[in-house]
């Protein structure tokens, strides 16, 4: 998580929640209010907020103290700097787990899984990933090649589960997410239909996986993009995708409960 120190200057401003988004995992969680949850790598804090504006406790645990400067100040919300291997809460100390595009950026995910168990007293463990592997390779691949090759480099989502099943001592349960063409939460994939959103800087300094892309890569890939949509080589190339409103592009929910 230490490149958000470098990259994740303004991300509360590109890395908005969003409400579909929210809503499945309120739904998934299934949970009174006044529940404990812990959100490992929260960032600075998005969906922390969302949830305790539900009328739940959270402990938002973030290892970088840039992307906490930029968190909203919530009552039901304490921030706790940390890492998913080492989670600074006692055992038994909370309702259920999230970790919302996160695990990508674990050093340990054994270990991570095992902290997440080790503090759940009941309920769930919710993660929210992605695997390339299930979807189709859109047109965001053919400028950024890199994006592709990077994402490979994670855990196919079969071998994901069985770790995760096995060190949350659970049976876990997939749930595919379709992306809406109008995502607020500017990750990776969720400009699939609104490509002109990765010529601004602002978006791709959201996004990791084109920080630890070669920038040369990267540079070509925009000034590529950026003339394919001024002389409408993208529209004769990809028009078939404008008329889509949802696309699964391998992102997932896996839920350990």
């Amino acid at each position: 998580m230490t490149v958000y120190n470098s990259i994740g200057k303004k991300y509360s401003t590109t890395r908005v929640p969003d409400y579909r988004i929210s809503q499945k995992i309120i739904d998934l969680l299934n949970l009174p209010q006044g529940s404990k949850i812990a959100d490992i790598g929260a960032g600075t804090g998005g969906y922390s907020v969302v949830l305790a504006n539900q009328g739940f406790h959270v402990y938002a645990i973030e290892p970088s103290l840039v992307m906490q400067a930029q968190a909203v100040e919530h009552p039901n919300v304490t921030w706790k700097t940390g890492y998913a291997e080492a989670i600074p809460l006692p055992d038994n100390s909370v309702d259920a787990v999230i970790s919302i595009l996160t695990i990508h950026h674990f050093a340990n995910l054994e270990k991570a899984f095992q902290e997440m168990y080790r503090i759940l007293k009941s309920g769930t463990i919710l993660l929210f990933t992605f695997d390339i592997r299930l979807a189709q390779k859109i047109w965001l691949y053919d400028y950024f090649p890199c994006l592709w090759e990077d994402a490979l480099r994670l855990l196919p989502i079969n071998k994901l589960t069985d770790l995760f099943q096995t060190n949350t001592k659970s049976s876990v349960e997939i749930i595919p997410f379709l992306l809406p063409h109008n995502l607020s939460d500017l990750f990776a994939a969720a400009g699939w239909r609104r490509p002109e959103l990765y010529l601004k800087p602002e978006v791709r300094a959201g996004i990791s996986s084109f920080a630890v892309c070669d920038q040369s890569i990267i540079k070509s890939g925009i000034k590529s993009l950026a003339a394919d949509l001024s002389n409408g080589t993208w529209n004769k190339k990809y028009q078939e995708i404008l008329t889509q409103k949802e696309l699964d592009v391998g992102y997932r929910f896996l839920r350990a409960s």
